[in-house]
């Protein structure tokens, strides 16, 4: 009889273990000859499921897929371990590199304790065990640091080979929906046709010529090899479109298979995603993050087929943040790493690159490294603000240094001066520190203005003390995404109306990077030089003002401690001479801010990850960019209250979960326990959190964790 891999529901037809294998293997084996291991790839795919060839396991796989529901099942049908066991038998100079994918294609690498412990086992004795016929030549790896991330780049090849290959057999349908998209030959035409007609439309200003400029300097240094490469470009200059322009044309010209672009915030997402739709339509460009709502596209065919691209990134376009990028690349888990190796050859963009997290800075610039030499990735840097990542990166002391990129490539020559044709903003810094009273104060006078602070609660109390006269909006993450999302749209609509005279919006930093609006003048709390030049870039954006002002002032209070602390430090540090706006004061503000910095590998990847005994599941456990303190509560916005009640009513899917997480914030957990006493909390399903009463939340503000209610129901 032979052995059954998969039983198709409904008709109970089989898939045999050996036909899953081998197209296991033949996936695996391309997918891997991105980076030179087909061969590794295709003998992952071989053993994969060996051990379903056990007894016990075709006993309980008859007996669960119906095809004989009174077959007793005798014994343990555990099987992915055993795959990993005859590699070590078949191939004992090479399995160190297969055991942990292959042990853990179902449940997660292990840590290395804990799979030496499971290959003490025994191959069972009903398994066969033959000679594959494979020549596995070790790569020759340039640092030690590479092999974690060769083993979860086969482990990638594996996992993603393994879900394809059951799918065409199991849901042949669904199957059929994958890799319908254009070439970047296409995409590349596409491009160069909006740009030719946009350039025919805009008028002839300066700004519109250094736009063009840029582009031209995109174009002529995509030709280059796959390696690092810089855009620094002020705001105004029309960097997306041209990051953009020279990943599609540099792809093209490397034979490189996709473009990615990792943004920090979510606001500058949905915008990018939003114009690259645009131009190359909604088939070829995939948004993946938390916040995406799928149910706003009217083509159901084309949810299903986003969908399934966010499993593995096979797109010609993938627009993502910096926290699903660099978790899934140190993750353990098979959902997260099944992307992987789509990563390789592909053309990478950091757009916002001063954001990165410097306390995961060593991991992450390592990592950049190894994309790149072992895995063929072209990674741009893109900003206004340009971060030191090359040459020796100092910390505290020697001890905390580390040595950065070898050579970062600019796109932009320095004699092009960007920063001085681009200069539309004059920066004042305020020496004496304000209360909130005098800050709405000042803020008043201007009719058209933005001020941007540090934290939820500074901006509801500047915001609360402002005239609400005219147009006056505040925004933080007290708000849920949709609410966001409209009040951005809000803002844009007023500045862009002439009838409107008093437009004065009061933010968090959300607003800060990447956002296109255009405010005559800007309040920005003090901060790091990167967060006030952000500031700026809203301020007189299009040039229509000889000089747009940027005020930066002090509340009298000190910042919070920590990281945004740092950054303020580091600036002031510096001294009063600089050009604030020059490549010379950035780059004299990161030597600043990395000499505060106490360690680059907050979560000592280092000692993890870079040695022959290698903990994956810990080091995926601790590599986690955001120190998440908060739990997502579901508030009252909108027709949200009658999704919670379908949720009840149905229980979890995927659609309605995306489309929940549109109206969820995320409340510190002090905050929830003070709800969670007052009984404001309702946990409508194991870990969904909901606040229903309209109460809590306010249409300006958002979520309101100090309504005078909640201080009632305290008391009594």
């Amino acid at each position: 009889m032979e052995t059954i891999a998969h039983v198709r529901a409904g008709d109970l037809a089989v898939q045999t273990n050996e036909e899953h294998q081998q197209g296991v293997a033949r996936l695996a084996a391309n997918f891997a000859a991105k980076f030179g291991m087909a061969e590794w790839g295709r003998v992952l795919g071989l053993l994969h499921d060996k051990g379903k060839e056990q007894r016990a396991f075709q006993q309980h796989i008859i007996k669960e897929s119906g095809l004989n529901p009174n077959v007793k099942v005798g014994g343990d049908y555990r099987h992915a371990y055993v795959g990993a066991l005859i590699a070590k038998k078949v191939f004992p100079q090479q399995h160190l590199l297969m055991d942990n994918a292959l042990m853990g294609h179902h449940r997660g690498l292990y840590d290395n304790g804990e799979m030496n412990e499971v290959m003490k086992s025994e191959i069972p004795d009903d398994v066969s065990v033959e000679s594959i016929d494979a020549h596995l030549e070790i790569p020759r790896l340039g640092k030690p640091r590479d092999i974690h991330h060769v083993q979860r780049m086969l482990y990638s090849c594996l996992v993603d080979a393994d879900y394809l290959d059951t799918e065409a057999f199991m849901q042949p349908e669904q199957s059929k929906q994958r890799g319908r998209y254009d070439s970047l030959a296409v995409l590349e035409e596409k491009l160069d046709e909006y740009l030719s007609k946009l350039k025919k439309d805009a008028p002839d200003t300066e700004v519109n010529r250094i736009r063009n400029e840029v582009q031209q300097c995109c174009i002529k240094e995509s030709d280059n090899k796959p390696g690092f490469f810089s855009l620094t470009v002020p705001t105004g200059g029309g960097k997306t479109l041209a990051s953009v322009l020279w990943a599609i044309k540099h792809a093209v010209m490397n034979n490189l298979n996709r473009i990615i672009i990792a943004i920090p915030y979510t606001s500058i997402i949905t915008q990018t995603a939003s114009v690259l739709r645009n131009i190359f339509g909604e088939e070829n460009v995939l948004e993946h993050h938390s916040n995406v709502d799928g149910s706003k596209l009217n083509d159901k065919e084309l949810t299903d087929r986003l969908k399934l691209a966010t499993e593995n990134w096979d797109y010609p376009i993938i627009v993502t943040t910096n926290v699903q990028f660099f978790e899934s690349l140190f993750s353990n888990k098979p959902s997260d790493c099944r992307k992987l190796h789509n990563i390789a050859k592909s053309v990478l963009i950091f757009d916002e690159v001063q954001t990165l997290p410097i306390d995961f800075l060593q991991p992450i610039v390592d990592t950049f490294d190894t994309l790149n030499r072992v895995f063929g990735a072209s990674i741009l840097f893109t900003t206004a603000s340009q971060p030191v990542l090359s040459g020796e990166i100092m910390g505290t002391n020697p001890f905390v240094s580390f040595e950065g990129l070898s050579e970062i490539r600019e796109i932009i020559p320095q004699e092009a001066n960007l920063h001085n044709r681009l200069r539309r903003v004059e920066i004042r810094f305020d020496e004496e520190r304000k209360n909130y009273d005098e800050i709405a104060e000042q803020i008043a006078k201007y009719q058209q203005v933005l001020c941007i602070v540090n934290t939820r609660n500074d901006a509801k109390e500047i915001f609360t003390r402002l005239p609400k006269e005219g147009i006056c909006l505040h925004l933080s993450r007290m708000m849920c995404p949709d609410h966001v999302r409209e009040t951005i749209a809000k803002v844009k609509a007023a500045l862009n109306n002439l009838d409107n005279s008093i437009i004065r919006v009061v933010a968090t930093q959300l607003i800060e990077a990447g956002v296109d609006i255009d405010f005559p003048v800007v309040f920005r709390q003090e901060a790091g030089l990167d967060s006030v030049l952000q500031a700026a870039g809203r301020c007189n954006r299009e040039g229509k003002l000889d000089r747009g002002e940027t005020f930066v002032f002090g509340l009298q209070k000190p910042l919070p401690r920590g990281f945004m602390t740092q950054t303020n430090n580091a600036r002031l540090a510096m001294g009063k001479e600089y050009d604030w706006f020059s490549p010379e004061a950035m780059e004299a503000y990161f030597r600043q801010l990395y000499s505060r910095v106490d360690s680059f590998d907050k979560a000592n990847i280092k000692d993890l990850l870079y040695k022959p005994e290698m903990l994956f599941e810990t080091a995926a456990s601790k590599f986690q960019l955001i120190d998440d303190n908060t739990t997502s509560v579901i508030v009252n916005w909108k027709n949200s209250m009658d999704m919670v009640e379908r949720l009840k009513r149905d229980g979890v899917s995927y659609s309605l979960m995306k489309a929940l997480s549109q109206f969820c914030v995320n409340v510190r957990n002090g905050d929830k326990d003070k709800l969670n006493k007052a009984g404001v909390i309702e946990e409508v399903l194991e870990g969904v959190y909901v606040i229903r009463d309209q109460a809590f939340y306010d249409k300006d503000v958002g979520l309101v964790t100090d309504n005078h209610w909640l201080e009632e129901s305290l008391i009594v």
